[in-house]
Order: C-alpha cells, then sequence, then structure tokens
C-alpha cells in the first residue's frame, strides 16, 4: 500500500520531468507552418519570409504549406485540431479569426480564442482609398458629397464579401451616412483593375499593391484606414486626420499554435518572431517593399487585440446589415 501511496506522489513529479523533456529539445524536427491561403498572397509572402529566417535561426525547417478553402476557415481549422506539440503552427490574417464567426451564418468550426494559443501579431497592414486619376472626385470632401447626391451611385471594389476593403467601405458609408454600392471581386487584383479603368469610383486597396500605382501618377489617393500614415504613402493623410474620428480598418498577420501549447514552446517561438521580425532583409521584403508595420508583439497583447477585432468587426457587420454568407 505504502509503495502504491508513493508512486502516486511521485506522479506530479515524472509529468513535469516528462515534459521538460518534451519542450528542452524543442525542435528536433521540421516544424509545419499552415497558410490558410492560396500560395503568392499577403499572408503567405510573409509565412515565407518569416520562417526562412526562424528556420536558420532555430537550426530545424519551418516549412510553409498552403491550405486555402472556405475563405481561410479549412486551414484554420486544420491547426485547432492539430497536436498541441509546437510542430503544427498557424500564421493567419484577420478574416479567419475575427471577421468570419460574425460573417457566417453557420458557426465556424473552431473558436478564435478558444482554440489557438496566439504567439505573436507579425504584422499589420492597412488600405488606401484611391480613385482613378482621371476621376472628376477630386478629394474625399467631393466623394462623400457626391454620394450624398446621388445615393447608391458611386461604387466600390473589393476582395469580396468581408474583405478589408469591403469593411473599409461600409464603415465610411455608415460614418457619413450615405449609400454607396459595393462590387465583391475573388481578389484585389480584379477590383484595382477596374478602378483604374474607371469602371469602379474608388476602392479601398492594400497599400502595397496601390503605391506603385500611386507613385506612378496612375491613382489618385485620399486617406489610408488606419491609426497612422503608411510608411510608403507619407504624404496621405489618415481618415482620422480628415476628421473621421475613431474610423481604424486594419488587417493583422500573426503566429499561432493549437491550444494547449506548452507555454515554453510559445515563449521560445515568440522570442524567434521578434528575432525574426528585427532582420535588416525581413524589415525590407515586409515593410519597405510590403507595406505592412512590424508588430512582433507579445502572445498576451495578441490575444487581446483578437478579442478587440472580434467584437470591432462584430459591431460592423451587424451595424452595416452584411447579409450572413
Amino acid at each position: 500500500m505504502g509503495k502504491l501511496v508513493l508512486f502516486a506522489l511521485a506522479l506530479p513529479c515524472m509529468h513535469a520531468q516528462a515534459l521538460a523533456a518534451g519542450t528542452g529539445n524543442y525542435p528536433n524536427k521540421p516544424i509545419r507552418v499552415i497558410v490558410p491561403y492560396v500560395a503568392g498572397g499577403a499572408a503567405d509572402i510573409t509565412a515565407r519570409v518569416i520562417a526562412q529566417k526562424m528556420s536558420v535561426s532555430m537550426g530545424v525547417a519551418l516549412v510553409v504549406e498552403n491550405k486555402p478553402g472556405a475563405n481561410g476557415m479549412i486551414g484554420t481549422d486544420f491547426v485547432a485540431k492539430a497536436q498541441p506539440d509546437g510542430y503544427t503552427l498557424l500564421l493567419d490574417a484577420s478574416g479567419p479569426l475575427v471577421v468570419n464567426p460574425s460573417l457566417y451564418a453557420r458557426k465556424t468550426p473552431y473558436d478564435p480564442v478558444k482554440d489557438f494559443a496566439p504567439i505573436s501579431q507579425i504584422a499589420s497592414y492597412q488600405y488606401v482609398l484611391v480613385v482613378p486619376q482621371k476621376s472628376t472626385i477630386r478629394s474625399l470632401d467631393d466623394l462623400i458629397a457626391q454620394a450624398r447626391a446621388h445615393p447608391g451611385q458611386l461604387s466600390y471594389g473589393s476582395a469580396g464579401v468581408g474583405a478589408g476593403g469591403h469593411l473599409a467601405g461600409e464603415l465610411l458609408a455608415l460614418t457619413t451616412h450615405t449609400q454607396m454600392t459595393h462590387v465583391p471581386y475573388k481578389g484585389n487584383a480584379q477590383a484595382l483593375t477596374d478602378v483604374l479603368s474607371g469602371q469602379l469610383s474608388f476602392t479601398f486597396d492594400t497599400v502595397v499593391t496601390s503605391a506603385p500605382q500611386i507613385q506612378s501618377g496612375r491613382l489618385r489617393p485620399f486617406a489610408v484606414s488606419g491609426p497612422h500614415r503608411a510608411a510608403v504613402l507619407p504624404d496621405v493623410p489618415t481618415m482620422e486626420e480628415l476628421g473621421y474620428k475613431g474610423f481604424a480598418v486594419t488587417q493583422f498577420q500573426g503566429l499561432l499554435a493549437p491550444a494547449g501549447t506548452d507555454s515554453r514552446i510559445i515563449a521560445r517561438l515568440h522570442d524567434e518572431v521578434v528575432k525574426a521580425s528585427r532582420d535588416p532583409d525581413v524589415v525590407r521584403k515586409l515593410v519597405t517593399e510590403g507595406g505592412n508595420d512590424m508588430v512582433a508583439g507579445t502572445p498576451e497583447q495578441f490575444a487581446a487585440q483578437i478579442r478587440s477585432d472580434l467584437e470591432l468587426y462584430r459591431r460592423l457587420i451587424e451595424d452595416a446589415g452584411i447579409p450572413k454568407q
């Protein structure tokens, strides 16, 4: 009987030792980084740039795998249900985590708060409100005046229902008490093409894709959607600077693990993200060329951002009357 008692008392210690052994040599094999989008998109680029630097630093390969589908939910759900051992990670953007739960009539197959252990928000990016250079709309005030004078006649495009550019347009309409027509596309590229040709009145496009067109004189920018000016467009004011208080639409890109992942693994991965984000090559590719803002925040800060954005977009989708998908 005494031996059984001693064995029971030893169990917590044995568990702690096994846990330490499991994390002490982490990582000892390749790490999968799941991107829930097709290759070549913004999140995929961020994943590959960061993974390459982390691979060198950690001494194992970080292999980026694309699992697109269902507006990012297939890949996101795959990681939610993966083993919490630090060898399957998720590099996600805002949509699947903080927009889809309010956008879809059916419940998402994962809980964005309970099913993940945030590691770090890597970067954030914003949108720029642009019109074609030949447009008769000369300023944001002019755009709003025309929208009020001709309800529903001004059109804008986005990468799809619930995309950041769509939500920014809905917020603009709500803020200014105007009606504008949203035209959803399957990606930003086609929407931008139709703005350049004059088929759309305006769009909120990602800074990285619009910046070259602005610099070449083909697009006229009015404002950016984030809380501060974009580094690659320093002369373009924010919406708030133009008097639209509280107007902020940004998207995040961040690294997460399945819920239950050991906190020491999370801490190690966070340290590696911070190290990678300070690398000059990463800054050049993601900030100077990519139009992002590097964040590399703590797991706690990323968790708070997810909770805050969930509520922000829930209210916006509800107030704008965006139909459930």
